[in-house]
């Protein structure tokens, strides 16, 4: 092998938007803040989705001389729920970015550029273990359904992860996943004695590892370690901007003489490209079509370097508080989602995340409500109540009446009633909202009052009436108690009860 193919270069976008729809009308509602487009999504559509699959080369005169689509060299991961608004409102990018992969399948020796992620982001190592599950399968159902084909790897949301979770992954068949290197514990040369210390960021992100179950040491998941300098140089930095520089950048980390093949892994959000440092998609385009392939840089893809280099070592993972695993942007595990742990996006002089903690414990405490309402009720239709869940994605994917008709004839116990098939539908939504309702973006940022707590709010504010509408049961008192002792830094938006009930006003 020549020395110049010995070195190669992978760039991970996650794209990613939480679900924004509400839930009566599956319509994104105008969003003010997003101005001067009607909401979020679309504004990021044309800072970002759309340029990246038409990013524009310049000439030193500043026309357009070249335009390339991004996907087509990036490795990606589209979040389900925002890949299905891209289709419904703007079906000519989603064209493209599908389109991107085909090509990308027949460079890269059978391997896409595309990954599947945990259906609608929510922090794996939070939830319960049929969560976890159901998380996994819907996003590799979507997947497939769309790239037609299956996803090799899976995106974690921000990369939290414990080995509950890789449990899960490994009796999925899931071949690999993408940490930060804060994560990883230690490390050895498989077949060695002795482990390397590696808890301090420290592990060599340029070849992958394989992670062992804890259960079956037999079976396994491989993992890449992105770069964390480059990629956060990326993301907070002004390296974006220049290709040049930026491919100066990642020269400087390569590790000479290395004597295998060495991966240059950067990993970022998809955003970070258009939306966040806006053009940055040409410096990518430029990058990716002119400048890498001069400089010795083959581009692969996770998949297609993991065939050419298998691992030839293992690694060990953090286990964190509790067994409850890391993240790459919570420097306490996974606290960020759960309690008042110092890290935060928008907090102000004076605010706490303390309403972090009740949040969670309502939606956990509603969640069991409704599994339990869930398995005594849906028992006495579905042959597997969880089984039928885990199947609800072909629906979620194909809502046509026929569809719904077959579903239920293959999972249920009898023939079912006009008014019995409208029963096990709702018994399905309410399961669905008792999902969205974990959607991690909740507890990102600083206050409960925010847009991102109130959707999470709304999506268990319906998956309340579902689970009313079909038991009977008051679901909503002890729900209440709890959320009012999520106490808002914003005076006037006293508390989550005050927020819940103010939702749709």
């Amino acid at each position: 092998m020549k020395g110049s193919e010995r070195i190669y270069l992978t760039i991970h976008g996650h794209f990613y938007q939480p679900p924004r729809e509400e839930p009566n009308t599956n319509e994104v509602p105008k969003e003010d803040s997003a101005m001067p487009y009607h909401d979020w999504n679309e504004r990021i559509y044309h800072e970002c989705y759309k340029p990246n699959s038409e990013a524009i080369i310049i000439d030193d005169k500043g026309e357009p001389v070249k335009r390339i689509n991004n996907y087509e060299y990036l490795s990606f991961n589209f979040g389900p729920t925002l890949l299905n608004w891209i289709k419904s409102k703007h079906k000519e990018t989603f064209d493209k970015i599908i389109e991107a992969d085909k090509k990308s399948v027949e460079l890269r020796n059978g391997h896409g550029n595309a990954i599947a992620q945990v259906y609608n982001h929510i922090i794996m190592p939070l939830a319960n273990n049929r969560d976890k599950e159901t998380q996994i399968k819907w996003g590799m159902s979507h997947f497939s359904h769309h790239f037609g084909r299956e996803s090799e790897g899976i995106w974690l949301s921000e990369t939290a992860v414990n080995y509950e979770t890789v449990e899960v992954l490994i009796s999925e068949n899931i071949k690999y996943i993408i940490l930060d290197p804060s994560q990883a514990l230690k490390c050895r040369k498989i077949g060695d004695a002795v482990y390397l210390d590696v808890s301090y960021g420290n592990i060599n992100p340029k070849v992958p590892y394989r992670c062992y179950s804890k259960i079956d040491n037999s079976k396994y998941i491989d993992i890449f370690f992105y770069d964390g300098p480059i990629s956060k140089n990326i993301a907070f930095d002004d390296l974006i901007w220049d290709a040049e520089r930026l491919l100066n950048r990642i020269d400087a980390a390569k590790i000479p003489g290395m004597s295998v093949a060495q991966l240059l892994s950067i990993a970022v959000d998809g955003e970070t490209f258009g939306h966040h440092k806006k053009f940055s998609e040409r410096t990518l385009a430029y990058l990716f079509s002119e400048l890498a392939e001069k400089r010795g840089y083959r581009i692969v893809n996770y998949s297609e370097f993991l065939e050419i280099h298998p691992p030839e070592w293992e690694v060990v993972l953090k286990d964190g508080y509790n067994l409850e695993g890391s993240s790459w942007s919570c420097l306490h595990g996974v606290d960020r989602w759960k309690k008042d742990c110092g890290c935060s996006t928008g907090s102000q002089p004076g605010w706490n995340q303390k309403w972090r903690e009740p949040l969670r414990n309502s939606l956990n405490s509603l969640r069991d409500k409704l599994i339990v309402i869930f398995e005594m009720l849906g028992r006495d239709y579905f042959t597997d109540v969880w089984k039928t869940r885990n199947d609800y994605i072909s629906i979620l994917l194909d809502d046509s009446q026929n569809n719904k008709e077959k579903f239920l004839e293959q999972h249920s116990k009898r023939e079912l009633s006009n008014e019995e098939k409208i029963l096990c539908l709702k018994f399905l939504e309410m399961q669905k909202f008792a999902l969205y309702m974990f959607t991690s973006c909740g507890w990102f940022f600083a206050d409960v009052s925010g847009l991102e707590s109130k959707k999470i709010l709304e999506y268990a504010k319906y998956a309340i009436g579902l689970g009313e509408s079909v038991s009977g049961v008051d679901l909503q008192k002890d729900f209440l108690e709890y959320l009012e002792t999520a106490q808002s830094n914003i005076s006037e938006m006293k508390n989550g009860k005050e927020i819940y009930l103010k939702l749709g006003e």
